[in-house]
């Protein structure tokens, strides 16, 4: 391969405002200074969340799934309910949590019921609002939102409000890809919250094939099962005043975990919770 000396000019291309570019003789140092000026103008290009730059990372990850579930969950709720419900530590459906909008509580004083501190002030639909709920550093909802409006997962609203998730690609992709690109597995034995359709929020829609259940290990979580990643590491806290989000989460765990029959049935189920 022939090399260019350092003195010697080269001819490269540069881009100019209107249709037509033009070509310009720069020697190799004028060269950089012009390439690293078109980069620097590359970065400062932004969405509304100031995120489209050349050097981001683009790739889906996990707390973008759980973004987009906790989106779908206050859309869900905001069409069905006027509240959301919380979810006791040890996922028992007697026992909610009681949420800032002043739901009842059962056995709310119990040991095992926890809370995720909630800023009423805060539009939930907001950045630190998804922010507050979630668990997710305010920086990387934003990041999370950038990546998901870019994959088509999600839109921002064109007259403002929250941004609007394609419940239609979301549920097709947690249906068919996510055991594949967020493959989880069981391991030992723990306490914490129980996953997947065996939780006891389904009301024995599943019953365990095992002596143990899926369980996301937890410290306040009372039910011994075995330990399974979940997607996120503020899943425990984010659904613990949100049980339509605790659903979504579980019949995804039971997706990636599932043999085909339990799968099979967990795609169904979650075509149900995101059909409204």
């Amino acid at each position: 391969m022939l090399g260019t000396p350092s003195n010697t000019a080269v001819r490269v291309l540069l881009p100019r405002e209107g249709k037509n570019s033009t070509l310009c003789e720069r020697n190799s140092e004028g060269m950089k200074k012009a390439l690293d000026g078109r980069d620097k103008l590359a970065k400062n290009l932004s969405t509304v969340h100031g995120l489209w730059t050349t050097d981001f990372n683009w790739a889906m990850k996990s707390q973008d799934i759980l973004l987009l579930l906790k989106l779908s969950a206050l859309e869900y709720q905001a069409q069905t309910t006027p509240t959301a419900h919380g979810v006791s530590a040890n996922g028992d459906p007697d026992q909610l949590v009681a949420t800032d909008e002043g739901t009842d509580a059962r056995d709310a004083d119990t040991d095992t019921s926890v809370s995720l501190p909630l800023n009423p002030e805060f539009d939930p639909y907001s950045v630190r609002g998804l922010s507050s709920s979630t668990g997710i550093s305010k920086s990387e909802v934003s990041n999370a939102l950038a990546r998901c409006y870019a994959n088509g997962l999600a839109k921002p609203q064109r007259h403002g409000g929250g941004p609007l998730v394609n419940r239609r690609g979301l549920e097709e992709f947690l249906s068919y890809g996510i055991r594949f690109v967020f493959p989880v597995q069981a391991t030992v034995l723990t306490r914490g919250i129980p996953t997947g359709l065996t939780a006891p929020i389904f009301h024995g829609l599943l019953r365990s094939a095992g002596d143990h259940s899926p369980v996301w290990p937890d410290p306040q979580g009372s039910t011994l099962g075995l330990a399974v990643e979940p997607l996120y590491k503020t899943v425990t806290t984010a659904i613990r005043n949100d049980e339509t989000l605790y659903r979504l989460l579980a019949t995804v765990d039971s997706i990636r975990l599932g043999q085909p029959r339990e799968r099979k049935l967990a795609v169904a189920h979650l075509h149900d919770l995101l059909s409204f």
